[in-house]
């Protein structure tokens, strides 16, 4: 045994970078296990029970798990990890929820009581009379459940669906989800592949997503998650539902139907804070459908505006909380989960489990570049000295006033225009996340600027005028981090970001990964204050690109300016 992962008795597992298996260790670790924290020589991961209730829905077994952290070894794995493993593996699928159609229920309902009677009967059911035992015990599923059934066997009551899930991986024991959709409105939509199919991981992924119901596909930004919900609305073949970041997104993926599917103008609505058409496939912002009015969401009716068949969540990591809520009563309609990223800063990931779907299919980043679906990417730190006459008034500030005033340092704008000079004629975004730093760099640069600020018909001007190269340089704020397609973009400059932010990482880095016309190998550049709160921002914020393999490396501000 001399490989490069030390596994402890805690659950967590210790990668030596170094070692010439660590590719295909951490290939195969990151299928169940998560990136804590990366430094330059000894990665650690920790193995949680979502982690691996993930990886079994998505059909990994918990032998291939052990054997996984066996091959790799540098020492024998504790026993107690792989009993714990087995254990909780195991615990995936002893509760299910099954359907029951009423044969008595009245065709039509005439009353809400009659209603109520339409609805199939849900059963949860256990694989043993203890575990039902101790289920029906806990304080917040008892009110959940109706008439008893057998030993193993109880009713649910026919709201509940969403919220029991919620309770039971809570307490650990999550149930596996058989009580099927409803096929909602019938609605011909195909696919119109005359000029191009889709990939085989994109036809894996929706084959996945439909032989289990419901869930989430992780894919790299820029390897067609869009492609994938198409290929999932072909498949259905029902009116459907999107849910987006943002409108620039909501008209990226209009277009991106009309290209890539039979479906007309006419059958596409967009629902956003300009325009509210409701079509049978309907493109709807997070924003609106969490808008409220004296208390009340006022757009919730959209959610049963039509008979459903499909429900997309893209950047399902983005999810707002109260539409958490409001899934909780779709769990009869299908629901695809689309993102590069299951990390979320708020620590939902078990809402996303229990109320979108496990993770059904996910294909590494790096496996994904090496088909050649995304571009290569070279990761760069560059490590800038905080101005002496800063430094003072650093050292005075409250926490927050550090990160700003570390991560808006007037030092970056020479290093921005060195890094622009260092890759003549390739498309550069400035990201950042603070708008006064913005608007400096935009005028010292002469470079046009979008923020959440700029309308949105002027958004898509710029962003085409960047796609076409009459743009090559374009500074950014957050609203560029979501589901903007800019393909010939090959540079990033990084200046600030959203606190230690894992996904806004990768959502940035994915910004570059879509494959360009001249195949020039992106270059992505985080521009970091030495010795401050951004640089221990930093080191979380790369996190999950070092657990899909990639690496940064560390360039001094000063040396780039003298070479």
């Amino acid at each position: 045994m001399n490989g490069p992962l030390i596994v402890q008795s805690d659950r967590t597992v210790l990668l030596e970078v170094a070692h010439p298996q660590a590719a295909d260790a951490r290939h195969e670790l990151a299928v169940f296990a998560e990136l804590e924290r990366a430094p330059e020589h000894v990665h650690t991961y920790r193995i949680t029970r979502l982690g691996l209730w993930n990886a079994r829905a998505a059909g990994h077994a918990a032998e291939a798990m052990i054997d996984t952290l066996e091959r790799y070894a540098k020492f024998p794995v504790p026993q107690s990890v792989s009993v714990d493993i087995r254990d909780t593996v195991a615990r995936y699928g002893r509760l299910t929820i099954e359907r029951e159609d009423r044969a008595d229920a009245p065709a039509i309902a005439n009353s809400p009581q009659e209603a109520l009677e339409q609805l199939p009967t849900l059963v949860l059911t256990a694989s043993d009379p203890a575990l039902l035992a101790e289920v029906t015990r806990s304080k917040r599923i008892a009110p959940l459940l109706g008439a008893r059934r057998s030993e193993t066997a109880i009713e649910l009551l026919p709201w509940a669906r969403g919220q029991i899930k919620q309770e039971l991986v809570k307490i650990g024991w999550p149930a596996e989800d058989l009580a099927g959709y409803t096929p909602g409105q019938p609605h011909d939509i195909a696919l119109d592949e005359s000029e191009w199919h889709l990939r085989d991981y994109q036809r894996a992924a929706v084959d996945s997503f439909f032989a289990q119901g419901s869930g989430v596909v992780v894919l790299p930004c820029g390897a067609g998650k869009t492609l994938v919900g198409a290929g999932a609305m072909a498949t259905a073949k029902a009116t459907t539902l999107i849910l987006v970041t943002n409108t620039v997104s909501a008209r990226q993926w209009r277009d991106e139907l009309l290209r890539r599917t039979s479906l007309t103008p006419d059958e596409i609505g967009e629902y956003s804070g300009t325009v509210k058409e409701i079509r049978p496939v309907t493109i709807a912002t997070y924003q609106i459908l969490t808008a409220k009015r004296k208390g009340v969401y006022t757009h919730l009716s959209l959610l049963d505006a039509l008979d459903w068949g499909l429900i997309v969540y893209d950047e399902v990591h983005l999810l707002p909380a109260p539409v958490f809520k409001l899934t909780a009563d779709l769990q009869a309609r299908r629901r695809l989960g689309l993102t590069a990223t299951l990390v979320r800063e708020d620590g939902r990931e078990g809402d996303v489990f229990s109320l979108i779907g496990p993770k059904r299919f996910d294909a590494p980043w790096k496996e994904i570049e090496a088909q050649g679906y995304i571009s290569p990417a070279a990761c760069y730190e560059v490590r800038i000295d905080l101005p002496h006459s800063d430094r003072l008034e650093y050292a005075a500030s409250s926490d927050d006033d550090r990160y700003r005033l570390a991560a808006t340092s007037p030092a970056k704008t020479p290093v921005v225009r060195d890094l622009i000079a260092k890759h003549p004629g390739e498309q550069v975004l400035v990201i950042g996340q603070y708008i006064d730093q913005l608007d400096d760099l935009a005028a010292q640069l002469d470079a046009p600027e979008i923020t959440g600020a700029t309308p949105v018909d002027e958004r898509e001007r710029l962003y085409q005028a960047f796609r076409t190269g009459e743009i090559d340089v374009l500074v950014v704020s957050k609203v560029a981090n979501f589901s903007v397609d800019l393909p010939d973009a090959t540079v990033a400059i990084q200046v600030s970001g959203s606190f230690g932010s894992r996904q806004e990482e990768a959502q940035r880095l994915g910004r570059l990964l879509r494959p360009n016309k001249d195949g020039v190998p992106a270059s992505f550049y985080t521009l970091v204050t030495r010795d401050t709160v951004d640089q221990d921002f930093a080191q979380n914020r790369q996190r999950f690109l070092a657990e899909q393999g990639y690496a940064y490396t560390i360039l001094d501000a000063d040396a780039l300016a003298a070479a």
